[in-house]
């Protein structure tokens, strides 16, 4: 015997043969895939300009040989004064949120009168 559940008390119910469709298996499926979701263009080109657009021109060649590059310095400031300012403000505020934890804790540990 069969079992389905039912819709109004959801409790399983006896269900007669013709009504099995085991999980998975589904009549009518279509047989050719499904277009692939990125096979599209995401911008359409126009018929008169044969190349497309863009915002700014590849740095991308540049920053490759910069980064590249075996003088020594580390990959994360290459670039100059503002990667040194930015990572020594990164390590700043590591060592003083470090700090300001440990004071924390201290402070907890300390029983109160």
């Amino acid at each position: 015997m069969y079992y389905r559940l039912n819709g109004v008390t959801q409790r399983l119910t006896g269900a007669p043969t013709s009504a099995y469709v085991p999980q998975g298996l589904k009549p009518g499926l279509p047989v050719e895939p499904s277009p692939l979701i990125f096979a599209s263009p995401t911008k359409l080109v126009s018929e008169a300009a044969s190349q497309a657009e863009y915002l700014g021109a590849n740095r991308v060649p540049a920053l490759q040989k910069m980064f590249q590059k075996a003088d020594g310095i580390p990959v994360h400031l290459k670039r100059g004064v503002m990667d040194k300012m930015l990572y020594r403000t990164t390590m700043g505020l590591t060592i003083g949120g470090a700090l300001y934890c440990v004071m924390a804790l201290y402070i907890a540990a300390q029983p109160r009168k």
